[in-house]
């Protein structure tokens, strides 16, 4: 139910892609007027081929449905819970596509743009916004994606420091920690350092024997690279994140004198031989269940990635929660900058959502606009909600934007990254998953019954959590 306006006063949301676009909705839903700027036609991107608001770019798929067994599709459940604007488009122009959710991109578009046009609380805006919002604007939400124009780009970097926002985005596998075999890897930090925040047992280490490193050089070299996008063809190769396929193709012994180098570790297993190679894994999120593979950034089609890297001795049955790539990007160094309701720290009637808070795909660009949306509107109106709990999808993923990854534990590279929403953003089940009759569970059916158990507990976190929001309804 549309609310008349509360305010004359508006705020402002900068960007009209999917979490523009929900920010907006869900402000004006609340009753608070709000102008949506986008910048096109005004001014064009590479990608864009229309200035159509929430315009897909690249796929038209907003993945799985499945809000029993699958991450995205319990927050798809969770974002119709909240009259999401997006989702409510995305199932009237839905297209078959078996247990994912696909959509007519133009009528989708078309729909979200319609809907918000026609809002009464809603005015847009075409224009570039050049640098900072003006102070007079108040509260402003930035969701400018991957493609951020340069000049607010530029004056965001200004405000955050030099470093402090990405343009270039050399991505790491990152792999459940309950899929590596720790028969054959151990923990150990190389020469037992123990950095800050470390114990001197910080990574994963998985072994390889010259023919297991040959025969993986081999693989690397035959596997077939993604092509950079049209408008990526100009994004540098950095010597500090070189694919590891690059790496390989300079020579067979590069990997093992970068990334893979055998130095500083003993097999406690086998401690009088020593490895030709090493593969290191780091932890990548506070509740260490995430595990990143250490430079090992890749071009690799994703399904050669999983073939050649399970490959990797102690990684045989690795189950990832989101595979390497090497593309343009724009996003924060979030856990740093925002604070836990994704204002900028250092400027806070600035707050960011989207694809630059460094989450990644639709839904969940979409879902961090409508957490922004719902958190800027309450704001404004000079109360407070609370924000929904780590167990839920919305949760584990503003959870892990703003607070639960852990920095490097060494003098290495920052290791944020966009990622999507996966079980291994949720906390941690108590206790084993068992069968209804009480026994233990093993292989495909404990996974199954896992992920049952995590999106069971979402649903009913979540049920409560909304009840205490005003004004939701449905």
């Amino acid at each position: 139910m549309v609310q008349s306006p509360t305010s004359s006063r508006p705020l402002h949301v900068i960007g009209g892609g999917l979490a523009g676009s929900e920010a907006a909705w869900q402000i004006a839903q609340s009753g608070q007027p709000v102008i949506l700027h986008e910048m096109r036609p005004t001014t064009a991107t590479p990608a864009h081929k229309g200035e159509g608001l929430a315009e897909l770019v690249c796929s038209n798929s907003f993945r799985s449905d499945d809000a029993e067994t699958n991450a995205v599709g319990l927050l798809h459940q969770e974002m119709r819970g909240l009259s999401s604007l997006i989702m409510a488009m995305a199932d009237q122009h839905q297209v078959p596509a078996g247990g994912a959710l696909a959509v007519d991109r133009e009528a989708f578009s078309a729909a979200v743009t319609d809907a918000l046009a026609c809002h009464p609380n809603v005015e847009i805006v075409r224009g570039e916004v050049p640098g900072v919002p003006p102070e007079d604007w108040g509260e402003t939400i930035i969701a400018t994606g991957p493609l951020t124009a340069p000049s607010l780009a530029e004056a965001i970097r200004s405000l955050t420091g030099e470093g402090e926002l990405a343009f270039f985005d050399a991505i790491a596998p990152i792999i459940h920690r309950d899929s590596i075999n720790m028969d054959i890897a151990w923990a150990q930090s190389r020469y037992d350092k123990a950095g800050p925040g470390g114990t001197g047992a910080d990574y994963l280490n998985c072994p390889m024997t010259r023919d297991e490193y040959e025969a993986f050089v081999d693989a690397l070299l035959a596997g077939e690279t993604t092509d950079f996008r049209e408008w990526e063809k100009d994004t540098p190769y950095f010597n500090g994140c070189l694919p590891i396929e690059v790496m390989a193709a300079r020579g067979r012994e590069t990997l093992r004198h970068g990334p893979m180098k055998p130095v500083g570790l003993t097999n406690p297993r086998d401690p009088d031989v020593k490895p030709y190679a090493i593969v290191q894994l780091r932890q990548d999120n506070a509740l260490g269940t995430l595990f990143n593979m250490v430079g090992f950034q890749t071009k690799l089609r994703h399904g050669a990635q999983v073939d050649v890297l399970r490959m990797i001795p102690g990684l045989e049955r690795a189950e990832f929660a989101r595979l390497g790539g090497l593309h343009r990007n724009t996003f924060l160094n979030s856990p740093k900058l925002l604070d836990p309701r994704l204002r900028l720290k250092v400027l806070p009637r600035l707050r960011f959502a989207g694809q630059i808070t460094g989450c990644e795909g639709y839904v969940e660009s979409a879902a961090v606009g409508l957490m922004a949306g719902r958190l800027a509107a309450a704001e404004r109106e000079g109360r407070e909600i609370t924000l929904p709990p780590a167990t839920t999808a919305l949760g584990a993923l503003l959870n892990h934007i703003t607070g639960g990854h852990i920095a490097a534990i060494d003098a290495g590279p920052q290791s944020f990254q966009p990622m999507n929403v996966n079980f291994g953003l949720f906390p941690p089940l108590e206790g084993a998953v068992k069968s209804p009759d009480g026994k233990r569970l093993r292989g495909p059916a404990k996974a199954v019954a896992k992920k049952k158990a995590l999106t069971d507990r979402a649903r009913a976190d979540f049920a409560v959590w909304r009840e205490t929001l005003p004004g939701t309804t449905g």
